[in-house]
């Protein structure tokens, strides 16, 4: 099986991040999505909140898979046999430090990334302005998929 890991944060989920789950996913067997932990991170929802959102967004794709995790992202590839790592890419800066954690990445664990750039019509997302947004009361709709709208934030 052709596994492939997205991990993030997901806090909360984008158009961003459906866009690039969806154009990974036909060249994938599974996509596990990987929703991070890290106990120095303030987060706006919680695990169980964000894993929600995920899995109301792709309850008709049966080759998304949600997981948890802690610690290493290279770790966790390995213990569910993960052969590659997936990133979104929105700007040169984060090519730059995408590049440098995938050179990393792959020292450590031979695992590979697969860089997608964002669609033209998500590249100005990301989850902190949708955090930010909310915060400060708002319109965040059109920036997430509409089981996050939905939700009770």
């Amino acid at each position: 099986m052709h596994r492939a890991v997205f991990p993030g944060s997901f806090d909360p989920l984008t158009l961003g991040h459906q866009d690039i789950i969806e154009r990974a996913l036909p060249h994938f067997d599974e996509i596990v999505i990987a929703v991070g932990t890290n106990i120095d991170k303030q987060y706006m929802f919680s695990i169980e909140k964000r894993t929600s959102f995920i899995e109301k967004t792709f309850k008709d794709c049966p080759k998304v898979v949600i997981k948890t995790y802690q610690g290493m992202t290279v770790e966790f590839c390995k213990k569910i046999k993960g052969s590659v790592i997936i990133r979104g890419l929105r700007n040169p800066a984060d090519f730059e430090f995408e590049k440098s954690v995938a050179q990393i990445n792959r020292k450590l664990s031979g695992i590979d990334t697969l860089f997608l750039l964002t669609d033209l019509s998500t590249s100005y997302i990301s989850s902190s302005m949708v955090r930010d947004i909310i915060l400060n009361g708002g319109d965040y709709t059109l920036l997430v998929p509409k089981e996050v709208r939905i939700s009770k934030l």
